[in-house]
């Protein structure tokens, strides 16, 4: 009986001590686990009237905007065409038709100088009306977002177009004192349409837009978060890219259709890939916040890579050796051109780290390098495929896609 007490206390001792040596031990939160879903972050439907499908342009006249004293844009030298509600189509229409052709989810960004717009007000009819039909086009299976595109259109003196992405109010670009400065300052005050983040996107830099990078501040640098690298299917814009880099700025690339009517939603095949948790607005949102998006001159292909297990579009603790894990696949693989037959890693001021030549091309590629690197500030990823891209034709000895960077954290 004795021996029964002592061995049944030990037993009580030893779960208490079991139970005190759990209570310890701290449960691993469970990595995210990322989709890949396909847009577009550009577009212009009939809110934008001032250019577009919904006009004719007239014989010999290249000027079509004029701005009269309320500093709104109008059309001028040209006339509308037959039915231009038609031609450049609504919100509602825009996301229907980028719903029934695949898209996952699609961006409208109209100008926020155009007469629809004025005045500038966050109860402006057509502002309310663009975020309610984005609202009402949401599902499932898609996800519709309003923004506008803050754009100075006649000069001189344009500092480059922005597109912000789901904020509560607007401001007209063309406003007098609306410069950059302005407008950088004013990101970090606006609120967002419903709780989600607000986002922003250069649009078709040049290689010293911007006033050549200027005016970055921690803020702005956590708002503008994304850069179009690829414009109206095929126009690249990579100086500008890795220029914004090298400036400082933290932004990812990406594709804006920059349609001014339905047909780009049809034609352009070129896509705005993000890595998200869900096909929902919010998970979308949060993953252009945090830069993790590619852009491609395929409509269907699939990369991501981690760094030192921190997904693309990370910041790093400064160290100095980067374990790369880069997967990337085409799914066409009944086309053999679009194998894919390099990757490259790319660091600070452009400059290829290392090229991995694919030995035998294919349509599944992963590569798995170490750099050791103590100074540098970021890296981000190209992909090539041996010509083939549904933008159309491609050269096969330029990439068809750029992935989010991770900068190290210097």
């Amino acid at each position: 009986m004795t021996f029964l007490k002592v061995q049944l206390g030990c037993g009580v001792a030893a779960v208490a001590l079991l139970v005190t040596s759990c209570a310890s031990v701290q449960v691993k939160k469970a990595e995210p686990v990322y989709q890949i879903y396909a847009g577009s972050t550009h577009a212009h439907t009939a809110y934008t009237s001032s250019h577009g499908a919904n006009l004719q342009h007239l014989p010999n006249e290249k000027k079509f905007l004029f701005i009269d004293s309320n500093s709104v844009g109008h059309a001028i030298n040209s006339v509308p065409v037959k039915d231009p509600e038609k031609a450049q189509g609504p919100p509602s229409a825009h996301f229907a038709l980028a719903k029934s052709l695949g898209y996952d989810w699609y961006v409208t960004t109209d100008h926020s100088q155009e007469p629809s717009f004025y005045p500038t007000s966050p109860n402006a009819p057509d502002w309310i009306a663009s975020h309610n039909q984005a609202k009402a086009a949401t599902d499932k299976n898609f996800v519709a977002i309003s923004g506008y595109e803050h754009s100075e259109n006649n000069g001189p003196g344009a500092t480059g177009h922005l597109n912000v992405i789901n904020s509560r109010s607007y401001l007209n670009a063309l406003a007098p004192g609306m410069d950059i400065k302005y407008l950088y300052k004013w990101l970090d005050t606006v609120s967002s349409y419903d709780g989600n983040p607000v986002v922003a996107t250069f649009n078709h830099p040049s290689a010293k837009g911007y006033d050549n990078w200027a005016y970055r501040d921690p803020k702005v640098t956590d708002i503008i978060t994304m850069l179009e690298l690829i414009n109206s299917n095929k126009n690249i814009h990579y100086d500008g890219f890795v220029n914004a880099l090298d400036a400082g700025w933290k932004v990812s690339p990406v594709c804006g259709n920059d349609n001014h009517g339905l047909e780009g939603i049809k034609n352009s095949k070129s896509r705005t890939f993000v890595l998200a948790t869900a096909k929902t607005k919010a998970a979308i949102l949060d993953a252009m916040k945090n830069r993790r998006t590619y852009a491609a001159l395929e409509g269907n292909i699939q990369c991501r890579y981690t760094v030192n297990g921190e997904i693309m579009g990370s910041t790093l603790k400064s160290p100095t050796s980067f374990k790369f894990d880069i997967q990337v696949s085409d799914p066409d693989v009944s086309d053999p051109k679009d194998k894919i037959t390099r990757i490259d890693i790319v660091k600070d001021n452009g400059t290829v780290v290392e090229t991995y030549n694919v030995p035998i091309p294919a349509h599944s590629v992963k590569w798995s390098p170490t750099i050791t690197d103590a100074a540098n500030k970021y890296f981000f990823v190209r992909v090539w495929s041996d010509g083939g891209a549904d933008a159309g034709k491609v050269d096969a000895t330029k990439p068809i896609a750029w992935l989010a960077p991770v900068w190290t954290g210097r």
